[in-house]
């Protein structure tokens, strides 16, 4: 009979044993996932900032891959032989109707994806071609490219909106850069994101690994809180016997 009863309070024992260590681990894997849940989050926000493309008007480095979307397109005045690049004015044409004037550099060689557009700037045809969204970095426009911009601004800007363009309001109507679409998007390495690739699957193996371990970070846990309540219970017998 004594015997049935210890086995019984062992059962019980070992029931509870059973309980808490399934506790800890949901406990454990709870941490896990809502440490992966910010990680992947915060991944995928720095994953989305890198591919993101800034409209022109909003640029600040020359490092921001940009773009502009045509709707009237000049003729080169100004050419690098040797890149066989060309400096065009382009028109942007806002929703609300306003328009803004820039420069971009193309690839000579890609003249008739641009044709149609030119060809309606000069009312060389009156049907109306499709914008074309161009994509590129910022080239800080020199001195010799400034002047050349300033001297052939008037061919280009219709008589009734003219704005005479000087160095000193340049920047202001032109801005100090131009859209080189030569250059091709750079998928650079970025520390921030592969630090936090890291982490997170550093805290996927460890959530793997407490799901599929049998229970050594949770003996772990266990032993420590045993530890701890003995030092307790140390102390207090300690007080007692004070």
């Amino acid at each position: 009979m004594v015997r049935k009863y210890k086995k019984k309070e062992q059962f019980k024992k070992n029931k509870k044993g059973n309980e808490k260590r399934l506790a800890i681990k949901m406990l454990i894997c709870l941490i896990y996932l809502i440490v992966i849940t910010i990680l992947f989050v915060c991944s995928y926000k720095i994953f989305q900032k890198e591919q993101e493309i800034a409209p022109w008007d909003k640029v600040e480095s020359t490092k921001e891959y940009s773009c502009i979307e045509i709707s009237k397109m000049s003729e080169k005045f100004a050419y690098y032989e040797e890149e066989n690049i060309g400096i065009h004015f382009v028109i942007e044409k806002e929703e609300t109707g306003q328009w803004h004037t820039y420069l971009i550099a193309i690839n000579e060689n890609t003249y008739d994806k641009y044709k149609k557009i030119i060809d309606y700037t000069y009312e060389r045809t009156t049907e109306e071609p499709q914008p074309i969204k161009v994509y590129g970095y910022p080239v800080i426009i020199n001195d010799e490219l400034k002047q050349m911009a300033i001297k052939n601004i008037v061919n280009f800007v219709p008589a009734e909106n003219e704005i005479t363009i000087t160095e000193e309001n340049f920047q202001n109507y032109l801005t100090n850069s131009y859209l080189d679409t030569t250059q091709k998007k750079k998928d650079g390495f970025n520390i921030i994101l592969f630090m936090t690739l890291i982490l997170l699957f550093v805290m996927i193996s460890l959530l793997i690994f407490t799901i599929f371990d049998r229970d050594k970070i949770v003996d772990d846990i266990d032993e420590r809180v045993e530890k701890i309540k003995r030092k307790v219970r140390k102390a207090s017998n300690e007080e007692d016997n004070c």
